[in-house]
């Protein structure tokens, strides 16, 4: 007996775009500008992956999840999803506090770690973890020793 199979083809399909002013992530205040200009306006937690070469250029952003008010479902199969897909080198997180309040709460760390590790399984680093607040705020997990 003969079982049909599916044949599954992946590919990345661009979904709109974001401007920014920086392509080319050398801080953590580049990354904050790129991920604030994406999730400007977000009046729920968006959990974002900047996908980078091996220069650290951005070769694109991809929504992970959107949640709560303060709260964001992430699985570390769909922060690396699309990191595989478009054949990134390296990925920066972020995501933003809707309070405003950049401070990284006890989950933000836990996620961090956990994806730290899944990243160093599949060759693609997790560089930082960046929480954007209100009024140019925003807290770098590696700047501030917490990565």
């Amino acid at each position: 007996m003969s079982y049909r199979l599916p044949v599954f083809k992946i590919q990345a399909i661009r979904e709109s775009s974001s401007t920014a002013d920086y392509r080319r992530v050398e801080s953590p205040f580049a990354a904050a500008e790129i991920l604030r200009a994406y999730l400007n306006g977000a009046d729920r937690e968006h959990c974002v992956a900047l996908l980078l070469d091996n220069r650290h250029q951005v070769i694109g952003i991809h929504t992970v999840s959107i949640g709560t008010l303060n709260a964001s479902l992430v699985h570390p199969r769909e922060v690396f999803k699309a990191a595989i897909v478009v054949g990134s080198a390296a990925i920066i997180l972020g995501h933003n506090h809707p309070s405003g309040d950049p401070t990284p709460s006890t989950e933000d760390l836990a996620l961090t770690s956990r994806m730290k590790q899944a990243g160093e399984l599949l060759g693609i680093p997790v560089l930082d973890h960046v929480v954007i607040g209100e009024e140019q705020r925003f807290t770098s997990l590696t700047q501030n020793g917490l990565f």
